[in-house]
């Protein structure tokens, strides 16, 4: 059975239940598991969730690593970039999905704006994020000028992912969602990387980068490397949970979708419709008597 110092639980190489018995609830993921996961060499998941109900049953699915990330912007509340999500849009959904959760280690994006005037206010925006929600994280995008951000956090016992790459809040300035790092510009994406967890970064999402050089970095730093459009040596991956389970007609080219619940959740509520409007919904068993 898994221990409160056993890696995450649930990957590569963790104990399975017998048959016809309930798995053990394994103990909650905490930082030093992360590291744990990477010196074993065992693959972490991670999946954005927004509300209780995914984050729950993400969790009960054995899913390491939970992202409440500003992507509820262009996934959830109908905006084509992650630009206008709020910190307190973030703090709503973080609360419902920590408290949702009773093994996943859940991290909380700090949304654009909220930390780019310098620590003070980074410091400000996470310690509300960690009190309010009951996060184990903040993420935050940037290397090089996120450094004393990342380590103002560090140093207040705030658990830093840094995330690295294609940085969808600098999408402006990157010219859209593009690769990052190929050619000259993969030795100072290596460069951040080491960067980032010199300051404290506890973990480094890596989005849209070449393969090899997300292989590199995962070979130099010490800290997990989180993959999305990053090729397959990354210690862990990560997905858009709508992209994982075919919510829409279109996915980027980095995501498989693993099911095709949008299309399932349309079926299920045309059926519905068709029962109600022809009276055959609801039934006795669904009423009740005086």
């Amino acid at each position: 059975m898994p221990t409160s110092d056993s890696p995450a639980a649930g990957t590569t190489g963790a104990p399975t239940a017998p048959s016809g018995t309930s798995p053990a609830r394994p103990a909650r993921i905490r930082v030093h598991h992360l590291q744990a996961a990477k010196q074993r060499g065992e693959r972490l998941t991670m999946l954005t969730a927004y509300d209780a109900v995914t984050a729950r049953l993400f969790d009960d699915a054995g899913i390491d690593m939970l992202l409440v990330g500003d992507s509820i912007g262009n996934t959830m509340h109908g905006h084509t970039t992650t630009l206008p999500v709020t910190l307190d849009e973030l703090v709503v959904a973080a609360r419902a999905v920590a408290g949702a959760v009773r093994r996943a280690f859940v991290v909380a994006d700090l949304p654009f704006g909220s930390y780019e005037a310098g620590p003070e206010q980074a410091l400000a925006s996470a310690v509300r994020m960690m009190k309010e929600t009951g996060v184990a994280a903040v993420k935050l995008e940037g290397g090089q000028r996120s450094l004393a951000q990342i380590r103002a956090l560090t140093a207040a016992g705030i658990p830093v992912v840094a995330h690295l790459g294609y940085t969808p809040q600098s999408e402006n300035l990157l010219g859209g969602p593009r690769v990052q790092g190929r050619g000259d510009q993969g030795q100072r994406l290596c460069d951040d990387a080491v960067a980032v967890v010199d300051a404290g970064a506890v973990a480094v999402v890596l989005e849209m980068v070449p393969a090899e050089v997300a292989a590199r970095i995962t070979e130099v730093v010490p800290v997990p490397t989180i993959g999305i459009g990053a090729g397959p040596e990354c210690d862990g991956q990560v997905l858009v949970w709508v992209d994982m389970a075919g919510m829409g007609d279109w996915s980027p080219r980095f995501a498989k979708r693993f099911g095709e619940v949008g299309a399932a959740l349309t079926a299920a509520a045309r059926a519905y419709a068709d029962e109600v409007r022809s009276g055959a919904f609801p039934e006795a068993a669904h009423s009740f008597d005086a």
